[in-house]
């Protein structure tokens, strides 16, 4: 049975025999309201948001919470995480539950 880190966004999904289960993610929409700001993607994170998510989170595999809660605006995470797009990022505590 496969284990999933702590930086996996499939980290919480239960594995039913050797299949993953229903996805079930980490975070939620409701904590969209609780510590998170709006930034604009500089031109140093241009489609790469793994830099990004390093910079914030000190860990580049937390790349996916920008798609996770920018859902409207970033389908692609490479090719629509552009220079100039506002995005809702959550702090640290709360994308990675480590402060």
């Amino acid at each position: 049975m496969a284990n999933y880190r702590d930086s996996s966004n499939y980290s919480t999904t239960k594995i039913n025999r050797k299949y993953l289960d229903v996805y079930n993610p980490k975070l939620t929409l409701d904590t969209l309201s609780q510590e998170t700001k709006k930034i604009r993607i500089g031109n140093r994170y241009n489609r790469r948001p793994d830099l990004l998510a390093y910079d914030l989170y000190g860990n580049s595999r937390y790349w996916w919470i920008f798609v996770h809660y920018n859902r409207e605006v970033i389908e692609d995470p490479i090719n629509d995480f552009v220079a100039g797009k506002v995005i809702v990022v959550p702090s640290k505590q709360v994308a990675t539950g480590v402060s």
